[in-house]
């Protein structure tokens, strides 16, 4: 595999955001962009992006990128995000999911497109491509092995509503650098064992991303205005059961609301967590759950869970 930072640029040239930092060990690389973050490894490409970018028309550039590679088989792909704030502001093909979907369905005909959530107040879409019954190429993995063979999961969670002292934290007139953010709201103690490449944005807005010696990753997105508050966390870390790392999480932000999704395939230790979250929580609990929904794809399971409170606590699920 040999991709050079010019290669990464041109890709990026077309989603409209720009390389920042890097950080890299012997399994993965991972990039601070302008526009939130990307990470590359042997098997997986992961690119998330904010505000007015176009992430799909990078696809095309890319997929020509992964071919001269050695790469010619796309096994699994996703694309998701929540719905927009303001959708009036995207543009093409980001006018809206039907659009999406159309371009999607260009490259990869045999896609599937689904809405998750409330489709009139919060929801979230996502569309999934899925060849679980290729072999990858021999030079990545020995033959006899499949693309399900290796443990595999994400979690995200999407925060609003965040408490305006947390935030406030996020503006460069508190700290000067981005490392006294981190340390400060406590995100340096989420997984402690992530080397962390972070970047706080003038006037206010932070970004980071955490790789450790295992090739997992974390990435955190911050938009503190009070106005339209945001904040997204990800990871990759395979954990029996993630209700302590989301505990962690809701409680270093402060939401008023908050959506969950785990991605899990059958080899991997998340596999059973959905379980975890799909029963109620103590009745001591601010929590309410006010949605959730299972669904079971070819090489993965998925869990979306919304829940809000009244009182921005910081209580524990």
């Amino acid at each position: 595999m040999l991709f050079f930072r010019s290669d990464w640029e041109n890709v990026l040239s077309n989603v409209n955001c720009q390389i920042i930092s890097t950080s890299k060990n012997d399994i993965i690389d991972a990039f601070v962009l302008s526009e939130s973050s990307m990470f590359v490894s042997k098997r997986r490409w992961i690119l998330k992006t904010c505000g007015t970018t176009t992430p799909l028309k990078c696809l095309g550039q890319l997929l020509k990128l992964a071919e001269a590679n050695g790469y010619n088989v796309v096994a699994d792909l996703f694309y998701s995000r929540k719905n927009f704030t303001r959708p009036e502001a995207q543009i093409t093909p980001h006018q809206g999911f039907t659009e999406e979907v159309t371009y999607l369905d260009s490259i990869f005909p045999n896609g599937r497109s689904y809405c998750l959530g409330s489709m009139n107040l919060e929801c979230w879409y996502l569309y999934t491509f899925s060849r679980s019954d290729i072999k990858i190429s021999p030079q990545l993995i020995s033959d006899d092995k499949n693309v399900d063979s290796d443990p595999d999961q994400t979690i995200e969670i999407l925060m609003q509503d965040l408490d305006p002292e947390t935030m406030s934290i996020f503006y460069k007139n508190k700290f000067n650098d981005a490392n006294g953010a981190t340390v400060k709201s406590g995100i340096d103690t989420i997984l402690p064992t992530m080397h962390i490449d972070d970047f706080l944005f003038d006037p206010c807005g932070y970004s980071m991303n955490g790789i450790n010696d295992k090739g997992e990753y974390m990435t955190i997105h911050i938009t503190p205005e009070n106005q339209f508050s945001y904040v997204s966390f990800e990871t990759n870390v395979a954990l029996s059961n993630y209700r302590k790392l989301i505990n962690q999480v809701i409680n270093t932000f402060k939401p008023g609301k908050f959506i969950v999704t785990i991605f899990a395939n059958k080899c991997s230790l998340a596999y059973e967590t959905m379980k975890e979250l799909e029963v109620e929580y103590s009745q001591g609990s601010h929590w309410k759950r006010t949605d959730m929904q299972c669904c079971n794809f070819p090489s993965y399971n998925l869990l979306f869970a919304q829940y809000s409170h009244s009182e921005k606590t910081g209580d524990n699920l």
